[in-house]
């Protein structure tokens, strides 16, 4: 799926108070959603589908984009899957390489392949919100709407990993704002960004993509592949070489900041 890059993260960020009452009934509305088996609330007023309680940690409303693992850390994102064909063949690339990375998931497409989820999440990986629709121009939307991209795609993730939550929330197309950063960081989820677009959407080669990393590790740790949204050959192609180059390097694969 194709993302807008025409504003920076700063001019995102556009100066608005995220109202009590609003949030409030975001969490209404997760509350009312987020149990399709029956469980009961947690602390924070959120369950999840297997019904056991556990108590959301909230966390940073700020964009994250440094690593968990120091200054040598690099995240590898996974966006817009999972998807039959290409996500199975990026876990085996990361299984390979011994690396860690956080998958981005679609609403639906959990949805639709909860084994993949499964997965995912038995590998060691991490889980990130990225909304039902991934409409790059939902910063433009009413909050009622932001929020139920968010509280659905989540209680949709939720259900196909068994009750795994989502760690990140990462908006389509980089469309974050004051509403929907606080609201997924109140429900435990660190807004995400990134810094280095392989920008394998556009699909300009292999060659091309692995050059962008090598040129742009340097402006920091986070970078954004996708893993579904249309044909990924070129993105396993140049993960196959990426992540042995990165290693070689000296980096460490880690997980975005929370």
């Amino acid at each position: 799926m194709a993302r807008r890059k025409t504003r920076g993260w700063h001019g995102r960020l556009l100066a608005a108070a995220l109202g009590v009452t609003a949030l409030a009934a975001a969490t209404s509305m997760w509350t009312a959603t987020a149990n399709p088996a029956g469980g009961q609330p947690s602390q924070a007023g959120v369950s999840v589908p297997d019904g056991k309680d556990r108590k959301v940690t909230k966390v940073a409303a700020d964009i994250a984009h440094a690593s968990e693992a120091g200054d040598q850390g690099v995240n590898i994102t996974i966006d817009d899957g999972p998807d039959p064909n290409w996500t199975p063949q990026v876990l085996q690339l990361l299984k390979d390489n011994e690396a860690k990375a956080t998958f981005c998931l679609v609403g639906p497409q959990a949805e639709a392949y909860p084994d993949l989820v499964k997965e995912i999440v038995a590998d060691g990986h991490r889980l990130c919100n990225h909304t039902v629709s991934h409409d790059t121009a939902m910063d433009g939307k009413s909050e009622e709407y932001q929020s139920k991209q968010i509280l659905d795609a989540e209680r949709m993730i939720m259900k196909a990993s068994g009750g795994v939550r989502s760690q990140y929330y990462r908006a389509p197309g980089g469309a974050f704002t004051p509403y929907s950063r606080q609201l997924a960081a109140s429900h435990g989820m660190r807004p995400l960004g990134w810094n280095v677009d392989s920008r394998d959407f556009e699909r300009p080669g292999a060659d091309t993509m692995v050059a962008t990393v090598k040129n742009e590790i340097a402006n920091g740790p986070t970078v954004l592949f996708h893993d579904a949204g249309g044909e990924r050959s070129q993105t396993v192609a140049a993960l196959g070489e990426v992540l042995p180059w990165l290693k070689q390097e000296g980096y460490t694969f880690g997980f975005p900041v929370r």
